[in-house]
């Protein structure tokens, strides 16, 4: 009996201890429910390795619309992925960065994060937690050091409260930033769309979409395919080269002569928001996409097999099938991801 008392006694003590802030803290850190959709493919970014917790996520989203990532304390994430354009910079065809600055390359949206392989136009990043690397230290971007970042988030006393909220160790240092990052991205799911809607039997397409969805299956699928709407191979899609930029694509990041001028397939989830489109965002509407397949297909380096027709270059499309398509690919939208209060700045 005195034994268990002994026990108790122990119990009482290690509760009134400091450790017991720690764990109380870790406690009610709670874990997010991944919201993973029935008909997608299991993620690829280890959710058990950096799980999305509900201060974690916080932070992460405070980073993400934060001017203090960049060198003049202006630029966000935030700046150049604009929510209600499903997170890109809507209307300008290059990013815009510190001072003015005009990037090389369109704005990607930001959505389904957690089932891709690789990020950006190239795959330059491997990793989710890696990708934001990139916008933070070119210098047409945010134009800053990792470390000087990190040295602006410890001299916040907010950001101190926070990151210890979020992770176990409670530093302030590059890896639990970029982990918060893909916290609140990683939970940036889009699949509440009316196709969605029409594959669990919550909706039907009217004639023209359904006659659009046909024609997509049948010449637009074997690119952008599956779930996702893109299979995340690199292509060259048959644009004239842009002499400004000279982008080679794939070939800057693998030094390989026949990734030269392809470019990662992108998903066409909510593509009728993301305008412009291509990576150096040429085309202002889908309506000029379509053309492009069409009649605009030029036999560049590397032009993709698919685009190469015994008697043409592109698909063949007549007015009609445009319009039918496009009709399909508005079905792609998902307006509450659009407005999902989860993800606004404010």
């Amino acid at each position: 009996m005195n034994k268990v008392f002994l026990i108790l006694v122990l119990i009482v003590c290690f509760a009134c201890s400091g450790e017991e802030n720690t764990y109380v803290e870790i406690s009610e850190n709670k874990k997010l429910d991944f919201p993973q959709p029935d008909f997608f493919p299991q993620p690829v970014y280890n959710l058990e390795e950096n799980p999305p917790t509900e201060k974690g996520f916080e932070l992460g989203k405070k980073l993400f619309y934060d001017g203090r990532l960049s060198s003049t304390g202006v630029i966000s994430c935030g700046f150049c992925h604009v929510q209600e354009f499903s997170f890109t910079h809507h209307t300008h065809e290059v990013s815009h960065g510190v001072d003015g600055a005009l990037g090389t390359r369109n704005a990607q949206p930001l959505m389904n994060l957690a089932y891709f392989e690789e990020f950006s136009w190239d795959g330059a990043a491997q990793h989710l937690d890696s990708f934001s690397i990139i916008p933070i230290t070119t210098d047409t971007e945010m134009n800053e050091t990792v470390s000087n970042v990190i040295n602006k988030l410890k001299s916040d006393q907010v950001y101190s409260e926070l990151f210890a909220e979020a992770f176990n160790n409670g530093e302030v240092n590059t890896q639990n930033m970029f982990r918060a990052l893909s916290q609140f991205m990683v939970m940036m799911v889009s699949a509440d769309t009316k196709y969605d809607k029409v594959l669990e039997g919550n909706s039907v397409f009217s004639e023209e979409e359904s006659a659009g969805q046909s024609l997509f299956e049948a010449k637009c699928a074997s690119c952008h395919k599956g779930i996702l709407f893109t299979d995340q191979s690199y292509r060259n899609n048959g644009l004239s080269i842009d002499p400004r930029y000279n982008d080679i694509g794939r070939e800057r990041v693998t030094g390989l002569e026949e990734d030269k001028y392809k470019f990662k397939v992108p998903t066409l989830r909510n593509i009728a928001v993301s305008l412009p489109y291509m990576h150096d965002g040429r085309f202002q509407s889908l309506k000029e996409v379509l053309d492009h397949y069409d009649s605009g297909v030029e036999p560049t380096q590397n032009l993709d097999p698919s685009l190469q027709q015994e008697n043409n270059l592109g698909i063949s499309l007549t007015e009609t099938e445009k319009n039918q398509l496009i009709s399909f690919l508005n079905t792609l939208t998902d307006d509450n991801f659009l407005l999902d209060r989860r993800f606004s700045e404010f």
